[in-house]
């Protein structure tokens, strides 16, 4: 679907900051769960400054922002403390050495288990920040998905990206068919409307500690993923 936008972006809501979104913490990194609603760096013009990195930055100086996630997407994020720490994650995530896991709620019924989706993706310039499939000049993208649980007009799934392009997630079950629950950009009216916000969140990150080089594994789950 190429439609227009169904919905205006939901006006920007102020947050205080929760110690409780911090999961873990050392002298070189951060282990977050970003809430829903909450952009992760600041956005374009004074009005969209607020975001995680500025809350946390008032309680640790020194956090850097190593990947972001989507202003409505909730979940797990890692940020480091030093520039040491920086570089060794920042290099994680471009060489795609980490492990990444969503969780979704998606509306219909779906008829398989599981399976991928490998469509190229490009940004929809007229209609920013929208992404759109583009088989001749867009960048290769590919989702793995696998049923949780149907439910009677939606389902939930874990979605495993191994390329990380801008909305991913989105526009893949968009093309599959089955929107998340609560897309302001890329669900139908029916979708929109089943969930009050996205239904996506960041549910498994995994990586490499830059200095002891252990492999750490973190998991949170929503509050939306038993939704009936």
């Amino acid at each position: 679907m190429h439609g227009k936008l169904l919905s205006p972006p939901p006006s920007l809501k102020r947050f205080d900051y929760d110690p409780s979104w911090i999961l873990y913490q050392d002298q070189e990194l951060l282990v977050v769960n970003k809430p829903s609603g909450l952009l992760s760096v600041p956005g374009r013009g004074p009005n969209n400054a607020h975001c995680l990195l500025e809350l946390l930055q008032a309680e640790f100086q020194n956090a850097l922002i190593v990947h972001r996630l989507d202003m409505d997407t909730s979940g797990l994020m890692v940020l480091a403390r030093d520039a040491n720490a920086h570089r060794h994650l920042s290099r994680q995530f471009e060489n795609r050495q980490t492990r990444k896991q969503y969780l979704a709620l998606c509306s219909g019924r779906i008829c398989q288990d599981q399976g991928e989706v490998c469509l190229p993706m490009r940004c929809d310039w007229p209609q920013r920040p929208r992404q759109i499939v583009d088989c001749l000049h867009g960048k290769f993208a590919h989702t793995q998905w696998q049923t949780l649980q149907q439910f009677s007009e939606h389902f939930s799934v874990l979605l495993t990206p191994i390329t990380g392009r801008s909305h991913q997630l989105r526009v893949h079950m968009q093309m599959l068919g089955h929107p998340i629950l609560g897309d302001n950009l890329y669900a139908d009216s029916y979708a929109l409307k089943g969930a009050s916000r996205l239904m996506l969140h960041a549910y498994r990150l995994g990586f490499i500690h830059p200095s002891s080089g252990r492999w750490l594994d973190f998991e949170q789950e929503p509050d939306f993923l038993y939704l009936a």
